[in-house]
């Protein structure tokens, strides 16, 4: 028994730092960077090597995880006070902020590392992402401004043309579509997760447009949120991508207005948190219709 407590230590210790990562929001940007160079790549023709790949994902893996775990260190007052968050590794007194500022900063200096050695445009829109994150979203607008996720939404696009720029620059506007694609999915993504949690926003005094601007208000700019990100999600079929790629964004898009219109005529918890959860699988549907239409053209 005595050689088993230290191994289900590290082991529960291990677990305490892979949460403090937020694992299910870095998976997803790990997958649009993922789909903006295999997308890159078949349509320019440009093989990707193993290493490539392999300092790609390891570091969009560890610069995603490094903000959540940095801006998880600067937000540790507020999820103590907030009931969603307040069970987190820090917040809990699992980790120490100490260790968890020296493990995001770590995490970030290897994702720099592993950008540099891709290019230095992915070393340039990495450093961009993780400032626009760590700094702009979490330390200055979070707290002071409903516009935070506006602003902050930049760094939730960069992956996806970290992924394009890792390939190629050719045909630069594809990777800007697709970093367009997040940067409009994320006010409909966080708001109407704020809308669900807005009691806790508000005991933690964070300005999100639901407590600012009132439930009412708040669920018509998801609205129009929402039908801005599904019109903008048709432009690539106008340009390099073709019917499959259509009937992918038309129907995940239908869905998504539907959901929307439910939510406006039925405001409720229930009904934003469905929102919610149907919001990061239609933007996986996206990225997927982009590269299986890359793949079939």
């Amino acid at each position: 028994m005595g050689t088993l407590l230290p191994q289900m230590g590290a082991s529960y210790s291990l677990k305490n730092y892979y949460e403090l990562t937020k694992p299910k929001i870095w998976y997803l940007l790990v997958f649009t960077a993922f789909a903006g160079a295999l997308t890159a790549s078949l349509l320019s023709h440009v093989v990707i090597t193993p290493t490539t790949w392999a300092l790609l994902i390891a570091g969009v893996a560890s610069g995603s995880a490094a903000a959540d775990t940095l801006t998880g260190y600067n937000d540790r007052d507020i999820d103590a006070v907030m009931e969603r968050t307040k069970r987190r590794p820090i917040p809990s007194g699992r980790i120490s902020p100490q260790n968890a500022l020296v493990f995001g900063l770590i995490l970030a200096a290897i994702s720099l590392l592993f950008a540099w050695l891709i290019n230095v445009w992915v070393f340039a829109l990495m450093c961009f992402g993780l400032f626009d994150n760590i700094i702009v979203y979490s330390k200055w607008l979070k707290r002071t401004s409903q516009s935070n996720i506006l602003l902050g939404g930049f760094s939730g696009a960069v992956p996806a043309m970290i992924g394009y720029v890792a390939v190629t620059t050719q045909n630069i506007e594809i990777g800007l579509v697709m970093a367009g694609l997040v940067f409009l999915w994320i006010p409909t993504h966080i708001w109407s997760l704020a809308l669900h949690v807005r009691d806790d926003y508000k005991k933690a005094g964070v300005p999100m447009l639901p407590v600012i601007s009132g439930e009412r208000k708040s669920i018509r700019i998801i609205a129009i949120t929402t039908l801005m990100m599904v019109l903008f999600s048709l432009l690539p079929y106008f340009d390099h991508f073709g019917i499959i790629y259509l009937v992918t964004a038309s129907i995940s898009g239908i869905i998504m207005l539907a959901l929307s219109f439910w939510l406006l005529l039925k405001p409720s918890n229930r009904v934003s948190w469905v929102v919610f959860k149907a919001t990061s699988p239609y933007l996986a549907a996206l990225f997927i219709g982009l590269i299986m239409d890359s793949l079939f053209r």
